[in-house]
């Protein structure tokens, strides 16, 4: 056996999907064996390989066993004379495997290879090449000099960033989503260190097979794709805690004669300082939206109370008591808010629809509280109808500008809707075409464009490959779509790498009922499919959570009533407990397989309570699961739970 190449899978289904797809095509011709090993996956993963990729061999675990031990597993039981660990979110070129192999049979020196990656935008990603993370290096990178100074020998050491993207190097570490190695190497230096959980093992294994005597070696003539960010968000608190601890491990493992005990005491400041800004960050994202409209709409409410207060109730004689600044009007502003959440106002992206709509609601519901309020508390109507226009107003302004100045999460208009190019031959471009037309995209424009140069294509193709930078001026592209059926993934990173950086681009893997990429190395992938996840949106979440609490309120306060028409009370009190807490929700899933399907509550009722003397059989319980998350609404949960009474 030539290659062994081994892919630890952690929930990441369609990345993975698409990886098998690319390594299908670049094994053509080599002696290959593929291990997926699956750390306890829930998304559908094991389902999938099985369906469509029988030749890959399957480790299966019963729980998530880390990245090297999962790996050290397929390695212990691979013959190839080199192991490729390859990471899930990756797409290889389709000559990969035979270039770097070559490359490797032609330099007995060499220990690893590491090849040049960029991510899902074409942009060279820096960890295609890095040095030893020496305590002096470690410290660069963590307090931000190897930004400062990307192609600093010195401070930029960490990505050494004085080696040209484009040429063939010695580096001292390769990276571990494309790790091509020696079997006798391993059989010298040992295999990954499973003290390291996630993040650092490739650091510590690439600097053991230095130490064996062998050389590690950059190779950029060919290349990949890595999304990253599919496990973890760089700025989270998690990904700042388990990768600069990794690092700690490393340092204390190989330097500890080198001012380990001082590395140590700084990386813990670091990792502290860090956390704290990932924290800040990630309350700022959330945050910063609704608490500009809460500042911008009290000071606008306040300022309209005074002028109306001193101009027309007053007559120029006073003004309104500070009753009303200190208290109704943080009241009126809150459920404003709160309407606007609950409407999808401050879901991301921001729209401005949503956030208004919201602010009307409010506003009905202030009417009814102003009708309940004492005489001493009704101040005039007029200020929750000059509220509402400038809480509207206010929204509006911000979430516009916000769009104007081309902030990612912000959109108005016609241009929320997204203008896809697809790349591909007739059949595939109209089934890509069709596939998005069936998601919740809702795409404004698709334009249809043939890899080669023949002159006969159907009406909807707007030209070849070479004309693609024209159209995307006219017609105002923002994403561009490839069929990896018909084009190979070299043309695609080329295409990637030439083309707008400011594009999104994806890739339709054939036979599949999903499009997939990445946007951002920070975030975790876009998926387009056949949209099953209505019932998973932040709208309808909120909803389903308030219709639960509200009915279990209800039914706990009006019970006593109630055990006149229903046939078990106490059961039914029983669960609006269980439901008002959070454990359950009245209407869940069928009993069946739901591995696909969103994750939702275990439901007291699901969709078929009502059908349970007809006997259904799983596959039609599977259906009614499926519609039941693909047209998910409030009105369905009403419904069943108002049958499921009269039944119970």
């Amino acid at each position: 056996m030539k290659l062994s190449i081994v892919i630890v899978n952690y929930n990441v289904e369609h990345f993975l999907e698409q990886c098998l797809f690319s390594v299908r095509k670049a094994i053509v011709g080599i002696e290959a064996e593929v291990f997926v090993v699956d750390n306890n996956s829930v998304d559908g993963s094991l389902k999938m390989l099985a369906e469509k990729f029988p030749e890959v061999k399957v480790i299966a675990n019963k729980d998530n066993v880390g990245f090297s031990r999962a790996n050290n597993q397929a390695i212990r039981i691979s013959t190839g004379e080199y192991v490729l660990l390859l990471n899930p979110d990756t797409v290889v070129e389709d000559d990969t495997f035979v270039k770097t192999i070559e490359f490797m049979d032609s330099h007995p020196d060499a220990g690893g290879l590491g090849v040049k990656m960029v991510d899902g935008k074409g942009r060279f990603l820096p960890e295609s090449k890095r040095g030893l993370p020496t305590p002096a290096t470690a410290f660069y990178k963590m307090f931000g000099l190897t930004k400062l100074f990307p192609h600093s020998k010195r401070f930029a050491h960490y990505y050494m960033g004085h080696l040209d993207n484009d040429e063939i190097n010695e580096v001292e570490i390769l990276a571990g989503a494309f790790m091509l190695m020696r079997r006798e190497t391993l059989d010298k230096c040992g295999l990954l260190d499973e003290t390291f959980f996630m993040y650092g093992e490739d650091i510590d294994l690439s600097y053991r097979i230095t130490l064996a005597g062998y050389k590690n070696y950059y190779y950029p003539k060919t290349r990949i794709i890595h999304y990253k960010g599919e496990s973890t968000k760089k700025t989270s608190v998690n990904y700042v805690l388990v990768f600069y601890k990794a690092m700690e491990i490393f340092v204390k493992k190989h330097f500890a004669n080198k001012g380990a005990k001082t590395f140590s005491f700084f990386i813990n400041i670091a990792i502290y300082f860090k956390a704290f800004l990932a924290l800040l960050s990630q309350f700022f994202s959330k945050a910063v939206q609704p608490l500009l409209d809460a500042s911008l709409g009290y000071a606008g409410l306040s300022i309209i109370s005074y002028l109306w207060g001193n101009v027309m109730v007053y007559e120029g004689s006073g003004s309104y008591p500070m009753t009303l600044f200190a208290i109704i009007l943080p009241v009126y502003l809150l459920i404003w808010l709160v309407t606007s959440y609950f409407c999808g106002g401050y879901d991301k992206p921001y729209k401005i629809a949503p956030a208004v709509g919201g602010v009307f609601i409010g506003s009905l519901l202030i009417l009814i509280f102003y009708a309940l309020l004492p005489e001493s508390l009704r101040f005039s109507r007029a200020l929750i109808l000059f509220g509402m226009i400038w809480i509207s107003m206010e929204m509006s302004l911000t979430r516009w500008i916000g769009y104007i100045f081309n902030r990612p999460n912000f959109q108005y208009g016609k241009n929320a809707k997204k203008r896809f190019l697809v790349i591909g031959t007739e059949e595939e471009t109209t089934r890509v075409k069709q596939l998005l037309q069936s998601t919740s995209i809702k795409p404004d424009f698709i334009g249809l464009i043939t890899p080669n140069e023949s002159n006969e294509t159907p009406d909807d193709f707007l030209g070849n490959l070479h004309q693609v930078p024209d159209i995307i001026e006219i017609y105002k592209i923002n994403e561009i779509i490839f069929c990896s059926k018909d084009i190979s993934h070299q043309l695609i990173i080329d295409k990637m790498e030439e083309w707008h950086s400011s594009l999104d681009y994806k890739i339709a893997p054939q036979d599949t009922l999903s499009i997939i990429g990445s946007n951002s190395i920070n975030t975790r992938g876009d998926l387009y499919t056949v949209d099953i996840k209505t019932i998973n949106t932040n709208s309808n979440r909120r909803k389903k959570r308030l219709f639960d609490i509200i009915s279990s309120t209800l039914g706990i306060m009006l019970w006593i009533f109630l055990i006149f028409f229903i046939q078990k009370p106490f059961s039914f009190l029983k669960n609006c407990f269980k439901v008002l807490w959070g454990k359950y929700s009245w209407i869940g899933y069928c009993n069946t397989d739901i591995s696909k399907l969103p994750k939702i509550k275990k439901g007291i009722f699901d969709p078929s309570t009502n059908m349970s003397k007809i006997g259904l059989t799983d596959e039609e319980k599977e259906q009614l699961n499926l519609v039941y998350a693909r047209d998910y609404s409030l009105s369905k949960d009403i419904n069943i739970f108002m049958r499921a009474l009269r039944k119970n």
